[in-house]
């Protein structure tokens, strides 16, 4: 399952974006808290151990304990992360204020294990999702999904329908969406059922919908 992280942050006034660019230059990163039955609150955590946090975890979808300079720890859910289109460092967080019992949606990376054998009779293993959105609570949250293709011939795929989640976990795709397939070397060989699924989408939670970022 997935660790919990810990971060600091702090309250910040409501202010507009030359102030958060002033923050940004200090090594702050602007971000804010929201959920059901709690306050938006606008907050700002290092930048440095928050791209620290970012580099260390498997993907964006974590589990955070932030505490909260005044007010106390508060276990959140990263809920989106926004970056420079060109730098691509982080500018700005969403967090999801949870509790244990709080329904949370993620896309958690998606490892393929082993050699299958259409691949050492001369087939290609292609890989259609790299990331499958889950919906479990917080203590179910995997890091990363592992799915054996060892058993795929030429010619075979790997559909959502033939691989097991752990307890607790669902996944939001239809069960015929195809993870991965065993193609002929340099043919035109493609899965029936395919449906390949982009796994760069930012997590939705079905508890709150994010404020507009100040």
């Amino acid at each position: 399952m997935a660790t919990k992280q810990s971060l600091k942050a702090a309250t910040r006034a409501r202010t507009g974006s030359g102030r958060l660019n002033q923050m940004r230059r200090e090594g702050w990163l602007p971000s804010v808290m929201y959920g059901r039955g709690t306050e938006n609150q606008n907050l700002k955590v290092h930048a440095k151990t928050f791209s620290e946090m970012l580099a260390r975890s498997s993907s964006e979808n974590i589990l955070v304990n932030l505490d909260i300079e005044g007010a106390g720890t508060r276990l959140a859910f990263l809920q989106a992360v926004h970056h420079d289109a060109l730098s691509g460092k982080p500018l700005h967080a969403d967090f999801l204020a949870i509790d244990e019992n709080t329904p949370i949606t993620a896309h958690i990376p998606a490892h393929l294990t082993g050699e299958p054998v259409g691949v050492k009779a001369g087939g290609l293993l292609e890989q259609y999702i790299h990331a499958i959105e889950i919906t479990c609570l917080p203590n179910d949250l995997p890091e990363t999904l592992e799915f054996d293709v060892t058993h795929l011939e030429e010619g075979d795929s790997l559909h959502i329908s033939d691989v097991t989640f752990p307890a607790g976990v669902r996944t939001t795709h239809g069960s015929n969406v195809v993870i991965a397939h065993v193609g002929k070397q340099g043919g035109a060989d493609e899965p029936e059922a395919a449906e390949p699924v982009a796994g760069a989408a930012p997590a939705v939670a079905p508890v709150a919908a994010a404020p507009a970022k100040s």
